[in-house]
C-alpha cells in the first residue's frame, strides 16, 4: 500500500464515522482533480450512506450550469480562484441538499501555471450545514499525479477538522 493510500484510508475511515454519526451525507464539486475525492470515496464498501453525489465541473459551462457558479466571476477571477471554489462548495449544497461539501479547482499542471497562478495551486471550498462557507489555498509541488494527490489528501483534510470543530 502506497504513503498516498494509507492516508486516504485513515482520512476516510474518519471521515465516513464523523458523518454517520450525526447521520450525514456529503457530495463533491471537483475540477482539477477530475473526480478523485468521489472515487476515494466511493471505493469505501457502505459509502452509499454517507455519499451522495459529486459534480464534475472541469469547464466554466459546467460550473455554471450544475454548481450555478457566477459567469461574470468566472470571467473576473479565472477558475481557479477562492471565489469559485467558494461558489462550488455552496453550489452543492444548494443542489444536492446534503450537509457537507467539499470543492476542489486547481491547476495540476505540467502547463497552466502563470505568475500569479502558479502550477499546484488549488482552491478549496468547504460548506457544513448552518456554517458560512470556509475556503483556502495550497500550492502543492511534483507531477500532475502528486499534486492531485495532495489535493484529494488536504480537501478530505478540511472535512475532518470542519466536522472535528463543530463537536
Amino acid at each position: 500500500m502506497t504513503v498516498f493510500e494509507t492516508q486516504i484510508d485513515s482520512l476516510l475511515d474518519q471521515v465516513a464515522a464523523l458523518l454517520t454519526a450525526r447521520d450525514w451525507r456529503m457530495a463533491t464539486a471537483e475540477s482539477c482533480t477530475g473526480g478523485w475525492i468521489a472515487k476515494c470515496c466511493t471505493d469505501v464498501a457502505g459509502s452509499s450512506a454517507w455519499f451522495d453525489r459529486a459534480y464534475v465541473t472541469y469547464s466554466y459551462g459546467a460550473k455554471e450550469q450544475m454548481l450555478a457558479v457566477s459567469k461574470d466571476d468566472l470571467l473576473k477571477y479565472g477558475a481557479v480562484s477562492e471565489e469559485i471554489a467558494c461558489q462550488m462548495a455552496s453550489g452543492a449544497r444548494q443542489h444536492s441538499n446534503v450537509a457537507v461539501t467539499v470543492a476542489a479547482t486547481g491547476i495540476a499542471g505540467p502547463g497552466g501555471g502563470m505568475p500569479d497562478k502558479p502550477v499546484g495551486l488549488v482552491h478549496f471550498g468547504w460548506c457544513l450545514e448552518n456554517q458560512p462557507v470556509e475556503c483556502d489555498a495550497m500550492v502543492f509541488t511534483g507531477d500532475r499525479n502528486a499534486i492531485r494527490q495532495q489535493t484529494v489528501v488536504h480537501a478530505l483534510e478540511g472535512i475532518v477538522a470542519r466536522m472535528n470543530a463543530l463537536q
